[in-house]
């Protein structure tokens, strides 16, 4: 049976390699982007299943508008993908306020906004599964990507609350959290801050050095199948990361966290009082 996804950031990326593959099987997809002419091409193909509507996640009252046209459109909207966002590159100390705000409106506001539009359908539906595309970087962090990194902490946040007020509606919320892969995530879709201070010269160089390794760099195309098993699947799971990256370098922090919680569990305890 098809399904009706609403993806928003469809016009590159992830999001238009996962729209085009739900489009191949038959599914409706409401595919929100800045830019439409980038989606041209799949409309020509597919027609009338898929609709492409012009968003910027940022305008709230859009968001609703934009999720409203797709619900009309199609009757229902089973899946939403949270897909837009983009990665602000620099140290923390050298970004700057705007791009700081920025950062958070896209990556955490308006996954926020998009969300809250489409709830209210997925209750009277008493169906319906959330897919918040956060990353591997909301749960670990690296250098030079402080602000993403805390936008993405907090997609976390918000979404593992979600999860727990709306499961006993029939709704279901995913997190999707890749490691990078090679898309234009960190290329033109990237900002970058200024980089004045000499003082973080090794650690840029440093980041620089491990963009190089392809190795650490997955193929989009192999996650057509992982987001495909995600929206099928009768159990979806809270969390699934994407790539080895991801999977290797959580499992190490989280077992060395553990570790250190257990060091100190004495001190934990003792701090609640009795």
């Amino acid at each position: 049976m098809s399904k009706t996804i609403l993806i928003t950031g469809a016009s590159k990326g992830f999001g238009k390699l996962w729209a085009e593959a739900f489009l191949k099987r038959g599914d409706n997809v409401a595919a929100t982007a800045r830019n439409l002419s980038a989606l041209t091409e799949l409309a020509a193909v597919y027609g009338d299943k898929l609709l492409p509507i012009q968003l910027d996640v940022n305008n709230r009252e859009k968001v609703f508008q934009a999720v409203d046209l797709a619900n009309k459109q199609f009757g229902s909207i089973d899946i939403l993908i949270n897909n837009a966002g983009y990665g602000l590159f620099g140290t923390v100390e050298e970004t700057t306020e705007d791009q700081a705000r920025a950062q958070m409106e896209t990556n955490f506001f308006g996954l926020l906004w998009v969300t809250q539009a489409v709830l209210p359908i997925m209750r009277a539906q008493k169906n319906g599964h959330i897919i918040q595309v956060s990353s591997f970087l909301g749960l670990i962090t690296q250098p030079m990507l402080g602000l993403y990194n805390a936008s993405k902490f907090a997609v976390e946040g918000l979404s593992g609350t979600i999860a727990s007020e709306v499961k006993h509606l029939g709704i279901n919320v995913t997190l999707i959290e890749p490691n990078g892969f090679a898309t234009d995530w960190a290329g033109a879709s990237a900002i970058k801050t200024t980089s004045d201070i000499t003082d973080y010269n090794m650690v840029r160089a440093a980041s620089d050095e491990s963009s190089k390794n392809r190795d650490h760099w997955g193929i989009p195309a192999a996650t057509v199948d992982a987001i495909l098993t995600v929206v099928d699947s009768p159990t979806p799971p809270e969390r699934l990361l994407l790539g080895e990256v991801a999977y290797y370098a959580v499992h190490n922090i989280y077992t060395q966290r553990i570790k250190e919680i257990e060091n100190w569990k004495e001190v934990s305890i003792a701090a609640h009082g009795h």
